[in-house]
């Protein structure tokens, strides 16, 4: 194989779950379930990792944990613990930057690699070793063309694997894959193609661009077609990654049906917002609400601020300028605020 330049994924394996069984060894092998307290029985905590020994019983990220506890009673419930996740993920960040590649970090427990070699296989089984013996945590790598291509092949052959998709055997592996296996199409995105007759991604490819352009708009439109033909972004960068905002949100115990208790929330989260922005450096310059209403039903509303600023008094009044544009006529289970960040 000639040397060229390739991109990798490499995904930690139930990486939350993995890192509380090197803390607690007797867990090996067992059922672990990691999410909000670790107390199942809590209404409206999801499931944050489950480990492999856990998921043979159904169990999945995102998952209530109280359906959970029904598919897997004898699964070990353990609360989240992000301090010690930060701190494994920078460990292995740390092992990665010891070889010769550019890391893109994209969370605690995925990162992008690019690297110029004549054998990417050989490449990710060095860092698999590495990262194994070094921190104990086990990792899946993807190796492809580009980011979209290496993230799908990172989930081929996990816990512990390496596969690579590329132009060249993307249609034979992906062709006859629903839409819901491309990297960027969710569940609502997937029924709406279903109802265009595009269920296959061989299908979403051979699609008419103008015809996907009226459905999902001028720029969604052909990138759903994008993706589809394996295309994706071919660069990686180590350049530090700065995020365009920040948000904080809470899910009720029991639903609020007192406007002026939402609006103290809204206004806690906004104020704390504002501080935060300030300790990072940067201003705010647009506001979101997000409310959910019991059952299931949640709306946005934004505010942009008149100017830029890490005031807490106006990003307050947008947070409330947003909040007065909901009807607040339903229980509500679920608030949020979020900022955005004015451009460096």
């Amino acid at each position: 194989m000639s040397t060229r330049d390739w991109i990798l994924h490499l995904d930690l394996d139930s990486f939350m779950a993995s890192v509380e069984i090197l803390r607690h060894p007797e867990l090996r092998d067992r059922p672990v379930i990691v999410g909000g307290n670790g107390d199942p029985t809590v209404p409206r905590t999801v499931v944050a990792t489950a480990s492999y020994a856990a998921r043979e019983h159904g169990v999945r990220s995102g998952m209530p944990m109280r359906t959970a506890l029904r598919k897997c009673p004898d699964g070990v419930f353990l609360p989240s613990d992000m301090p010690a996740y930060e701190a494994a993920s920078a460990q292995v960040m740390e092992v990665l930057r010891g070889f010769p590649i550019t890391l893109e970090v994209w969370g605690l427990d995925e990162a992008f690699i690019g690297a110029r070699t004549g054998d990417p296989f050989a490449l990710a089984r060095e860092l698999q070793r590495a990262v194994v013996e070094k921190t104990g945590l086990t990792c899946s790598i993807g190796i492809g063309d580009n980011k979209h291509q290496a993230k799908l092949a990172a989930q081929f052959r996990k816990p512990e694997g390496v596969s690579r998709l590329t132009g060249e055997d993307w249609t034979e592996v992906m062709g006859g894959r629903p839409t819901s296996a491309l990297w960027g199409i969710g569940a609502k995105t997937t029924k709406k193609l279903a109802d265009l007759g595009l269920h296959t991604v061989a299908e979403l490819a051979a699609a008419d661009p103008a015809e996907l352009a009226r459905r999902f708009g001028p720029t969604n439109g052909p990138w759903l077609r994008y993706l589809a033909l394996g295309k994706g972004e071919t660069t990686v960068t180590d350049a530090p990654w700065v995020p365009r905002g920040h948000s904080h949100e809470a899910t009720f115990t029991t639903n609020l049906t007192d406007p002026a208790a939402v609006r103290e929330h809204v206004t806690a989260f906004a104020r704390r917002l504002a501080g935060e922005a300030a300790d990072a450096g940067r201003t705010v310059i647009r506001v979101t609400v997000k409310v959910r209403f019991a059952p299931f039903i949640t709306q946005t509303r934004q505010t942009k601020l008149a100017a830029a600023t890490t005031d807490p008094v106006p990003v307050e009044a947008a947070a409330l300028a947003a909040l007065d544009r909901f009807t607040l006529d339903r229980p509500v289970r679920l608030l949020g605020v979020g900022v955005e960040y004015s451009s460096r």
